[in-house]
């Protein structure tokens, strides 16, 4: 494995600040954010992204707050990577693999600990390897993320916080207590189900509206509130906040729009990109709040003995990634070496044999059992030292010294 790009090493010369770039990255990770890129970028972004689909060396995690497009360079070969949109994110191998741990420990998110990014990833990566075959550095950087992330998620004590919390805490802020006030859910898949739950838990009173009415009228039965007919206008009543989490645009009819521009309503929009209507996100002005301002709402902080454990978890993973890497860049060597020194304790022992002919089978198997007791304890020290090597420089030498 390369050592991580972004590292220069000094070389000899007689220039005194002469450098040379470290070797190609094993591992790139682009990655477009809500607090640093728009969300209509990120679905640009995530257009191109999705073009390399088919490609074995590339997986794409989509969620609402980030596109993430991992690359495995070796196997991806010539093709081209997407551009990055402006403030976007480009890591590579050790970087790149912390920060997809971070991303499934929860340490990435806007709800510090929530949990739905990990199982955003996990199911990516199941379709992701149900449907096409995944080069293997891939498959063990997300293998060992998951791991993490699911140790992780098991220290979190109490009800798991979600972005549909985080919608309520900014309607809160601005209108109020919540206790007994009517909330609109636009969306009952499970951002909405999320929120509707969230939105009980602080007493208020939760009306369920989407576009499948059988799913509204379950979610509004969970939680003993009321559904809406989605496609029926005028008929919302006032409410002192709405979520809408929705997959596509809110086709929400003029009387409706109009009552909540009317009112004093907060609405929060949890879909990327946003489902509400531009020109209703302009009336509403500051009472319309976006995902991307989500992205830089105020946090509640971990507990300083959890936020360290968490951190000393995503850094152990990733040395055991990078380990893996190195490990199985010095495989070849190690199979070279030994294919080299099993040709050479061949020959010398056709040599043998042919100046002893007259060696009985018996002796004939002890000499053959010796010469590979001999070279295996000759071999044993370098293959454990190569399968140690943390910077790659042992398996260049072990090439280099055996001419493999």
């Amino acid at each position: 494995m390369s050592q991580p790009s972004a590292v220069l090493a000094p070389v000899a010369s007689e220039g005194p600040t002469a450098q040379v770039k470290a070797p190609p990255a094993t591992v790139v990770a682009l990655i477009a954010h809500a607090r640093g890129v728009p969300s209509i970028a990120r679905e640009a972004f995530a257009r191109e992204c999705d073009a390399l689909q088919g490609n074995d060396a590339v997986v794409i995690v989509h969620t609402c707050h980030r596109v993430e497009l991992y690359v495995a360079l070796e196997a991806f070969g010539d093709h081209e990577l997407p551009k990055l949109p402006p403030r976007g994110l480009r890591l590579e191998d050790a970087a790149a693999a912390r920060h997809l741990i971070r991303v499934t420990c929860g340490l990435e998110s806007a709800v510090l600990g929530e949990d739905q990014v990990l199982h955003q990833v996990r199911t990516t990566y199941t379709a992701r390897r149900a449907s096409q075959p995944l080069d293997p550095v891939l498959g063990r950087l997300f293998q060992v993320a998951l791991n993490a992330g699911r140790r992780a998620h098991g220290w979190f004590g109490g009800s798991k916080r979600s972005l549909g919390d985080a919608a309520l805490d900014e309607i809160e802020r601005r209108n109020g207590t919540l206790v007994n006030q009517p909330i609109l859910i636009v969306g009952a898949g499970s951002m909405g189900r999320l929120s509707a739950q969230a939105a009980v838990r602080r007493g208020a009173r939760v009306i369920v509206t989407s576009r499948t009415a059988d799913r509204a009228a379950s979610l509004a039965h969970d939680v003993e509130g009321l559904a809406l007919d989605y496609a029926v206008d005028g008929t919302l009543p006032a409410v002192v906040g709405a979520i809408v989490a929705l997959s596509g645009p809110w086709q929400i009819g003029a009387l409706d729009a109009q009552g909540l521009v009317d009112g004093s309503a907060t609405l929060v929009d949890l879909s990327s990109p946003p489902a509400l209507p531009d020109a209703l996100q302009e009336q509403l002005g500051e009472r319309f709040v976006s995902i991307d301002d989500l992205a830089w709402g105020p946090q509640i902080e971990l507990p300083g003995a959890l936020r360290s454990r968490l951190e000393q978890l995503v850094a152990g993973s990733g040395r055991e990634y990078c380990k893996w890497l190195l490990a199985r860049d010095s495989l070849p060597a190690i199979q070279a070496m030994s294919e080299a020194a099993e040709g050479r304790r061949r020959s010398e022992l056709e040599w043998l044999l042919r100046r002893l002919p007259n060696l009985s089978e018996e002796d004939r198997a002890l000499v053959d059992q010796m010469s590979h007791r001999l070279v295996a304890g000759i071999l044993h020290a370098p293959r454990s030292r190569l399968r140690l090597d943390d910077s790659g420089d042992l398996g260049r030498a072990a090439r280099e010294l055996f001419g493999i």
